[in-house]
């Protein structure tokens, strides 16, 4: 008792197999589960009987004696035989047993099957509720369970059609074969509650607690031949569904008490009239009752016949009316059929049925029969009904694929069937992978000689199978299990020495990129199809790599490359992408670094690798930088275009994409250097020749001045003046602009202390018709920028030199400075707008104060000598704004400025020597008239500079020196 009790808890099935929380379906005594084994993962069912239920009949219980306890005993001998008995039996159409049967703990019964979905009973139960609720002809069947994983429910679809029907009495037919001609049994209780649908839809003969050796057989067995005085008598004790089913109960058995394996065959009369009644119940209704039975017999009313048409309430087929049923539900036993001639009869003659009878028998056939069988199963697969292409045949097919021999024509025909039915992407997924997987993954090739050699031809014709069915592949599974379960095979494909296998995986690109993401692409199939390209000696692979490279980028591989070569193709096109990816698949790096390189690695200059080429060009073109296609791409390109064996059309195609691609970089470009310009103060032209300006500003790093500032640091080096007296007006006049006043210091100029902002010079001629010459020649130096833009600066040299001169002999010798060479040359002023309240100077007033007209600013009315305006005129007309020269060792400074005139303490000893910078070298004055704003001109001097109020002429200075007069005589002379 302790040791059954300790096998118990250590039971192989509780231990070794999951199972579901709820029985998936009741059938007799028996609760059925749903389990799936913990090593190997395989789907069983576990078939549980549970002592209990023999205690719940009619409020009998425990206490009613030694006699109920013996007959619950009986029952448990019985369907522990029915467990045995399976066990012992290996046939397609018998149950198959896993686990052998085992006892609980509650003296109860336990063993696992094959799965199961539901048994007949149970489904012709569910077809009654359908029809009651939707009438005769109803909606299909369905049988609902519950799924082991999870805890969620799935809809499992079982369907009761003719050809369903069909198939499962051919099925039942076939078991009974098996028990009467190889088993030497007679089942006994042939009923619906016998038979089960496996997850293939097939039929399965069980229920064997009733079943005997026939009588007289001297087949040996090892199963007790049953009493049929005692199970005959009902015993109101016990559940029905242990007891024999007397509704479908032979009279052999009853009247007789004979069993012969014919009384099987009435059983399956009664079985068959079940199916297609309403409800499906027997025609025979006996409540257990042997009496009810012997009564039935007694009248041909009451006994099905031909004439009552089988006391079934719908019609019968024609073959099962005329033919079967009437060599079936017969009173004497030899006038039945016998199960080998029920297989026979015309009501399985129809080519549905025969397809199906011959693919259970095809493991024995030819491999002959069976290729010829594979050939011409898809003309006959649109005819079968969804349930049976899903359950039957699709399981029986991959079943096959291990034979390497039949694998394309298997695969062609799983692949049909994927696509025809409406549940395909489940049956797929769970279905079909695994057996790819298997074929394709593992073990491909092992082996070696002429074995191997044919294992592997078959295995890469199943490959190029499956590459063609890629598209009904990748829509019949997610994008995850592409990536783990398919992509592998794809890539295997790719690795293939065939160059048919290759080809055609590299056509499949398309439907790959489209599936995978971004990652996946790049990672994991771009290397591949990469070292494919560069190791391949076939130029065929050569153009196929080629044309997975403009996939790669986004690009049609099929569509006509010649209808997009135009030469403005590339830039603005609006080209038909509906044939194409909708966007480059790998990233402009990857194109760039990777692509491009290999296309320049290419050796060879065969037409159609060169034409293959440039549509990858093409594509790369649209997403490569502007730089790169000018450096890189143009190149290889025009070495390409060059090949010796292109025609007249393929060079012309190389040339307009290299005119598309060559206008592309001229737009792009010139966008980019008009979006730069606009962001710069100033023309192109002047900033182009900013670095041919000699003369301009240079900065403040010792090398060039900045401003005035630079050349009257010069002045006070050479001529010995303080440092800091002309600070404020150097740094003034850089400040300042073309009528800039506040830009000249006040204390050198009196006038401007006393509130002239706008000073009138005394040179300005007054009109046009008092000097033409002269206002012709500064009118064209005017600059051309307005006062409130900011001029470009630069220093104007006249060619001159000084050696044109006679040199001059200063008065002062004793250590004076020389003349600073920017009064060589006559300084001209621009003219500054007089405001209203500001008087202009007063040129005849200062005169009268000055005894030299030629040293002080003020002129009088006497016109300057006709020498002196020729030579003037002579300079000014050698004088350009555009290319300014510098004199050697000069300070360069801004254009149009003018350094600040001396402080009025030093005027007295620049008039009196002759090193003044300003009076031997003045211009003549001219005419004494007040000139008006409107006519006066702009002076220039050497430094084209402007002062608001002095400057070159030295300012408004009232003192005069009789030495000064004398070297002004001397200078005029030399004019």
């Amino acid at each position: 008792m302790f040791s059954s009790a300790l096998k118990s808890f250590t039971s192989n099935i509780s231990s070794n197999y999951t199972w579901s929380s709820n029985p998936s379906f009741v059938s007799g005594a028996w609760k059925v589960y749903d389990a799936k084994s913990k090593s190997t993962g395989r789907a069983v069912s576990v078939f549980v009987f549970d002592k209990k239920v023999l205690d719940q009949v009619g409020g009998l219980s425990r206490s009613a004696g030694q006699s109920v306890k013996r007959a619950h005993e009986e029952v448990v001998e019985r369907l522990k035989k029915e467990a045995s008995t399976l066990t012992r039996l290996r046939h397609p159409s018998i149950l198959e047993v896993v686990e052998q049967v085992e006892e609980t703990r509650n003296g109860g019964l336990m063993f696992a099957t094959e799965q199961v979905t539901v048994s007949l009973a149970g489904l012709l139960a569910e077809k009654d509720e359908q029809e009651r609720a939707g009438g005769v002809g109803g909606r299909t069947s369905r049988y609902v369970i519950e799924e082991t994983e999870g805890g969620g429910r799935r809809r499992r679809e079982v369907e009761i059609d003719e050809l369903e029907i069909q198939k499962g009495l051919l099925q039942i037919g076939k078991g009974l074969e098996f028990l009467h001609e190889s088993a030497g049994l007679v089942h006994g209780n042939l009923t619906p509650e016998a038979i089960y649908v496996n997850a293939k839809s097939d039929w399965k003969i069980s229920g064997l607690a009733f079943s005997s050796p026939p009588t007289g057989s001297s087949t040996p067995s090892t199963v007790a031949p049953i009493s049929l005085a005692e199970v005959l008598n009902h015993d109101p004790r016990l559940p029905r569904s242990v007891q024999l089913n007397m509704d479908y109960t032979s009279p052999d058995f009853v009247l007789d008490s004979n069993p012969t394996p014919a009384a099987d065959l009435f059983s399956l009369g009664l079985l068959i009239i079940a199916l297609y009644n309403s409800p499906h119940t027997s025609p025979l209704q006996t409540n257990s009752s042997i009496s009810a039975y012997k009564r039935l017999f007694s009248s041909s009313s009451t006994v099905p016949s031909q004439t009552n048409n089988f006391l079934s309430s719908r019609p019968l087929p024609k073959e099962l009316a005329s033919v079967v049923l009437p060599r079936l539900i017969t009173r004497r036993p030899v006038t039945r059929l016998t199960a080998r001639e029920f297989q026979q009869s015309q009501y399985f003659d129809n080519i549905l049925v025969s397809t199906i009878r011959f693919l259970d028998a095809l493991p024995a056939k030819t491999p002959n029969e069976k290729a010829q069988f594979m050939r011409g199963l898809p003309r006959v697969l649109p005819q079968f009904p969804k349930s049976v292409l899903d359950r039957k045949l699709l399981p029986a097919l991959l079943e096959e694929m291990k034979d390497r021999e039949l694998l394309a024509l298997i695969l062609q025909n799983v692949f049909q069937i994927v696509k025809m039915m409406p549940s395909g992407r489940r049956a797929f997924t769970e279905k079909v992978i695994p057996p790819l997987k298997e074929a394709f993954l593992q073990g491909g090739g092992s082996g070696k000689g002429a074995a191997a050699t044919e294992r592997e031809t078959g295995r890469e014709a199943g490959l190029m199978v499956l590459l063609e069915n890629l598209k009904i592949v990748s829509e019949s599974c997610s994008g995850k299990e592409f990536k783990d379960d398919i992509l592998p095979i794809t890539m295997v494909a790719m690795d293939s020495p065939a160059p048919s296998i290759v080809d055609k995986a590299l056509r499949s690109l398309p439907i790959i990129v489209g599936t995978l993401d971004f990652s996946t692409v790049k990672n994991e199939v771009f290397p591949v199809i990469a070292t494919v390209f560069s190791k391949t000696s076939s130029l065929g692979i050569k153009v196929r790599g080629l044309e997975a490279f403009i996939v790669l980028c986004g690009g049609n591989p099929e569509s006509d490359s010649s209808s997009e070569g135009g030469p403005d193709e590339m830039i603005g096109s609006t080209h038909d992408t509906s044939k194409s990816l909708p966007s480059a698949v790998l990233d402009k790096y990857t194109v760039q670094e990777k692509i491009v390189p290999l296309l320049k690695a290419i050796k060879t200059r065969e037409p159609a690798v060169m034409m293959a080429a440039l549509n990858v060009f093409r594509e790369v073109g649209k997403i490569a930088d502007t730089d790169f296609t000018a450096i890189e791409v143009l190149p290889i390109l025009w070495s390409f275009s060059l090949g010796p064996l292109l025609n007249l059309q393929q060079f012309r195609k190389f040339m307009d994409l290299i005119q598309s691609l060559s206008n592309r970089i001229d737009q792009e470009h010139t966008r980019k250097l008009q979006e730069l310009s606009h962001n710069q103060v100033g023309s192109p032209v002047e900033r182009s020749n900013d670095f041919m300006t000699f003369g301009s500003t240079l900065g403040s790093n010792g090398i060039g001045g900045s401003g005035d500032s630079a050349g009257v640091d010069f002045e006070q080096l050479v001529l010995g003046r303080a440092s800091g007296n002309n600070s404020d007006g150097a740094n003034g006049m850089f400040d300042g602009g073309w009528g800039d006043t506040a830009s000249v210091d006040k204390r050198h100029s009196p006038q401007l202390q006393q509130g002239a902002q706008t000073p009138t010079f005394s040179w300005s001629s007054p009109s046009s018709t008092n000097q033409p010459a002269r206002t012709s020649n500064t009118s064209s130096l005017r600059p051309a920028t307005l006062p409130s833009q900011q001029p470009t600066f630069r220093s104007i040299t006249p060619d001159e030199k000084m050696s044109n001169f006679t040199t001059l002999t200063p008065s002062n010798v004793g250590g004076a400075a020389p003349p600073r060479a920017s009064s060589v040359y006559p300084i001209l002023q621009p003219q500054t707008q007089q405001s209203q309240n500001t008087p202009a100077l007063n040129w005849t007033s200062t005169t009268a104060l000055s005894t030299n007209v030629w040293t002080s600013q003020q002129r009088t009315n006497s016109s300057p000598s006709l020498s002196s305006m020729n030579t003037l005129h002579n300079q000014m007309t050698n004088l350009s704004v555009g290319q300014p020269t510098r004199m050697p060792n000069q300070s360069s400074t801004p254009g149009f400025t003018l350094p600040p005139p001396p402080p009025p303490q030093q005027q007295q000893q620049q008039l009196s020597g002759s090193n003044s910078a300003l009076s031997g070298w003045s211009l003549p004055p001219p005419p004494s008239h007040k000139p008006t704003p409107a006519t006066q001109p702009l002076g220039y001097g050497p430094g084209l500079g402007v002062a608001g109020g002095g400057g070159g002429l030295g300012g408004n200075q009232n003192s005069s020196n009789s030495n000064m007069k004398s070297g002004l005589d001397k200078y005029e002379s030399l004019l």
